[in-house]
């Protein structure tokens, strides 16, 4: 099995080569060959310089991605996808992971363990589930349930934290979902389509069958505003704004 893994970086200097560092010292599941795409979306703060070495260590199964100008988190991932999905030969599986630590690649293994197996075709993290976690910011909490439950009514899953940025999903559902959020609306954007995702099933009588998505409880080390954390509360308002265009409206 082939597995992408998207990094968008933007002005992460001092995490980036400790995020690679911990990725590529934790090896792949048994069978799977794995390729990194990072994208730097315009840092800068030296991350660029870093990105671009790391270009050069393409028989390590390294891909790069430069933005001249910072356009967001969800740019940054689209730009990682179209890579991943141009590249020879093209993935099975993509997966998302951010390059500041919050989550950890150790857990790569049990966010990809239901699609390996058969049973999901997308796996969401979720940070609310009994893994360790670092205890920060109440409202933010609260911001992220009432986030959660209104994507779910309009998705009609019942995941438990939309917002987790650990993803995963097979190349036949990468294939379906469009990004068009530029920031961290990519994050109810992309559940809202996978929900929506169909995919090939020669038993099913149209042929497609709905996308089975899991969730898969993650450890989550979280930072504060001091510590480079870059969501902002405007960045909540637009989650609401994309569960509302991509849950209601396709595109």
């Amino acid at each position: 099995m082939n597995l992408a893994v998207l990094v968008p970086i933007y002005n992460e200097a001092r995490l980036a080569p400790r995020l690679i560092d911990r990725l590529t010292a934790t090896p792949p599941p048994e069978g799977v060959t794995r390729r990194v795409y990072v994208v730097d979306d315009g840092s800068t703060d030296g991350t660029r310089a870093y990105v671009e070495s790391l270009g050069k260590r393409g028989a390590e199964g390294f891909r790069v991605g430069l933005h001249e100008q910072n356009r967001g988190k969800g740019a940054a991932v689209r730009t990682a996808l179209h890579l991943a999905l141009s590249d020879d030969p093209p993935p099975d599986v993509v997966l998302i992971q951010d390059a500041d630590l919050e989550y950890d690649p150790r857990d790569h293994a049990k966010v990809l363990a239901p699609i390996m197996d058969g049973r999901a075709d997308a796996v969401i993290g979720t940070r609310f589930k009994g893994e360790a976690a670092r205890v920060l910011y109440f409202w933010h909490y609260k911001a992220n349930r009432v986030i959660t439950l209104f994507s779910n009514a309009c998705t009609n899953l019942n995941l438990s934290d939309i917002e987790c940025c650990l993803k995963a999903f097979t190349r036949e559902v990468a294939s379906r979902v469009s990004i068009c959020e530029d920031r961290f609306g990519v994050e109810p954007e992309l559940v809202a389509k996978i929900a929506r995702a169909r995919v090939p099933d020669p038993d099913a009588p149209s042929g497609l069958r709905p996308a089975r998505v899991f969730e898969v409880a993650v450890s989550y080390a979280g930072r504060t505003y001091a510590e480079g954390k870059k969501i902002r509360p405007r960045d909540g308002v637009r989650a609401l704004w994309a569960i509302v265009k991509y849950g209601f409206f396709r595109r």
